[in-house]
């Protein structure tokens, strides 16, 4: 059995939280916060603590806090003999300095508070420099993922950058969009199987090759007809950097 001590109390920890406790083979022995009241869900369950009182021992220590955090939260485990980790995508490995063991276990997902979500299907990126803290931490992860990934910090990186793109970036394209149809009193529902074709073709094509659009067949009058229609200058600045963009890439130019 992998003893965890789970540091974090927001959307990342609630979901590992939650999928830790699913599995025999892993025991969360406690869950450490920075105020009682984060801690309220977990204490229901699990022992709880404040970061600053005593962390109970554990096989891993898993760091599921904002980016800026980890270091400092990193430091308080400095006299810990168990494996630290870090769950962020854009940390290097090297911002564990306080720590002997130390490796990365990074889950590529984006995590909302009460969405369950089947880990089994969520790709697992670890990195540690030594060969047990790797083990270790695979071992972990083979327990809750069937997608277990060897990735480097570069690597990781620039996934990291990656998923920017195709998440945070894509889903902000679907709340412009929903703002339009609101402010034209047109239902968002209707392009929702849009979206979802767009999603599953890629499953298939490379998304390069699955491009459509005005500005990937030149329509050149299509894209000012819509540049008019639009009210905002956000929206139509937007739209003709992104026209722009598809068009370079397909080898013309606006």
């Amino acid at each position: 059995m992998v003893s965890i001590v789970l540091i974090g109390t927001g959307n990342i920890a609630t979901h590992l939280y939650d999928t830790f406790l699913l599995h025999k083979a892993i025991n969360v022995v406690q869950v450490v916060g920075r105020s009682e009241k984060s801690l309220s869900f977990f204490a229901k369950k699990t022992e709880t603590c404040l970061i600053d009182e005593t962390i109970k021992t554990a096989a891993i220590y898993v760091i599921a806090v904002s980016d800026d955090a980890i270091n400092s939260v990193s430091k308080k485990l400095q006299n810990k003999k168990g494996l630290v980790v870090h769950t962020s995508g854009s940390v290097p490995l090297s911002s564990l300095t306080y720590n002997k063991n130390s490796g990365v276990f990074y889950p590529l997902q984006t995590f909302t508070k009460g969405k369950k979500i089947d880990f089994k299907n969520i790709p697992i990126c670890i990195e540690a420099l030594q060969k047990d803290d790797f083990l270790l931490i695979e071992k972990l992860a083979k327990i809750i993922s069937n997608k277990v990934y060897t990735i480097s910090t570069e690597e990781r990186q620039h996934l990291h950058v990656a998923a920017v793109f195709v998440n945070n970036f894509t889903n902000y394209m679907f709340t412009l969009g929903n703002e339009i149809c609101e402010e034209h009193k047109v239902p968002f529902d209707i392009l929702k199987p849009l979206i979802n074709e767009t999603v599953e073709k890629i499953a298939d094509l490379t998304p390069k090759n699955a491009q459509t659009g005005p500005a990937k067949r030149n329509d050149f009058d299509t894209m000012q007809r819509h540049i008019e229609q639009l009210r905002s200058k956000e929206k139509k600045k937007i739209y003709k950097l992104l026209s722009e963009s598809i068009l370079e890439k397909y080898g013309k130019e606006l």
